[in-house]
């Protein structure tokens, strides 16, 4: 009794804390719509409000945003063609994960934004999803989504789960209502054996947990990829050289700029190819590369860069992947400050080598498997990062020998996917296609 009655008031404290700050959200949302004006849209599904009927869903999936929604990819397309009357409810927090969300499935799935973890927004969410079955990718530890679920008899797993030393140390305060809430989880299918041993420090039962391995290594190639990369070498005009710097953040523009005029000294035709991290910085970043008195086209208004672009933007989504395979060389962003860094394994799986910088704590396993096998050089500064992208755009050999390790290292770490789907089969409400 006396645990039950710590739970109840963790819970009640927490949830009043919550409440306290809901104006804060508002505040949130106002001040994210002016930089991204897809925020000012339906607030009323972040508050658990729906004017549509409620519907009874098999599988609810969450994932944050653009990264998470891109890891569960591959769970997600398995389960709707082996489960084609599949029901599939997916939130996210973000519009660009909204977006990709649409782009990769369409109607197929039902998109709607997640609850704020408010017991009533909560509560309201799941009473008119009704879904069977739960998903939750990564790091998602909301104790009132995680409480509602059990409330409601509705079996949550954790995927691609990872823990960070960081996060660990984040959630100290925490600690005794996650605790709580973390073993509500039916399984916790951890992305490798360090990541399982955080989620047993932070409270989950033995057992609870298991090292599933990383679903990022099931990453899907564009089946166009070949046909992409012909039509782009096409509209070049002849052979230039060619990098990309993906998923960069406010902080690091400069540092682009900066390294591509170094670059240039050495080769005057480079081209880069510059992939923001978030859209409402599409238009900034082109307009800094102009100012750098560049010649700059956008994917959405040319489609292809020409014999004469020296910046090339990529102002869409979902298309990260195949454009890593038109560069010689990449950088991979959120590393020179202290972001965590973004998925390596995306330039590695088609061959491009990855260069990056020292804040890779988002990534810390995929970073030490790369590093070691040497498939990706980890800078310690900006002077590095350029030394490194020099080094390895003059030496075609050492291209493809990286290429090589990079592509071998991703297919050897596949198959999270079918130990995941192996994993949740048992509670899927729905029987699988016929053979």
């Amino acid at each position: 009794m006396r645990k039950d009655l710590t739970e109840f008031v963790l819970r009640a404290l927490y949830s009043a804390v919550l409440y306290l700050l809901t104006p804060v959200t508002v505040y949130h949302l106002i001040w994210r719509g002016f930089r991204f004006h897809e925020y000012f849209q339906r607030w009323d599904e972040r508050y658990g409000i729906f004017a549509t009927p409620s519907v009874r869903s098999d599988v609810w999936l969450h994932a944050v945003s653009v990264g998470e929604v891109n890891a569960a990819a591959p769970v997600v397309d398995a389960l709707l063609r082996q489960y084609p009357q599949l029901r599939c409810v997916i939130t996210t927090i973000t519009p660009t994960g909204s977006e990709r969300v649409k782009a990769l499935w369409g109607n197929a799935v039902l998109h709607v934004y997640a609850p704020y973890d408010l017991p009533g927004a909560v509560g309201r969410f799941l009473d008119h999803y009704r879904p069977a079955l739960a998903l939750v990718m990564e790091t998602e530890l909301w104790p009132n989504l995680l409480f509602g679920c059990q409330d409601r008899g509705i079996p949550a797993y954790l995927l691609n789960a990872r823990l960070s030393a960081r996060s660990l140390r984040g959630y100290s305060v925490l600690r005794p209502l996650i605790a709580r809430s973390l073993r509500t989880i039916k399984q916790v299918a951890a992305q490798s054996a360090d990541d399982a041993e955080r989620f047993l420090q932070l409270g989950a039962r033995e057992g609870q947990v298991r090292d599933i391995g990383n679903l990022k290594f099931d990453i899907a190639i564009p089946a166009q990829l070949e046909a992409l990369t012909a039509e782009f070498r096409q509209h070049l005009g002849r052979m230039r050289p060619v990098w990309i710097a993906a998923s960069t953040h406010e902080d690091e523009e400069a540092a682009v700029i900066e390294i591509h005029r170094r670059l240039r000294a050495h080769w005057p035709d480079l081209l880069l190819l510059w992939a923001p991290r978030h859209p409402e910085r599409f238009a900034r970043v082109a307009e800094l590369a102009r100012s750098a008195h560049w010649q700059v086209a956008t994917r959405k208004q040319a489609r292809w860069p020409c014999a004469a672009t020296d910046v090339f933007v990529i102002d869409t989504l979902g298309e990260l992947t195949a454009f890593y395979a038109c560069a010689d060389v990449a950088f991979v962003g959120g590393s020179l400050q202290a972001i965590g860094g973004h998925n390596l394994l995306e330039p590695a799986a088609v061959g491009t080598p990855a260069v990056t910088g020292p804040h890779l704590h988002n990534f810390v396993e995929i970073a030490k498997r790369l590093k070691e096998a040497g498939a990706v050089v980890i800078c310690a500064d900006v002077a590095a990062v350029a030394q490194a992208l020099q080094r390895l755009l003059q030496d075609a050999d050492e291209r493809a020998e990286v290429a090589r390790i990079g592509r071998a290292l991703v297919e050897h770490g596949r198959g999270a996917l079918p130990r995941t789907l192996a994993m949740i089969a048992p509670d899927l409400p729905v029987p699988p296609a016929a053979a």
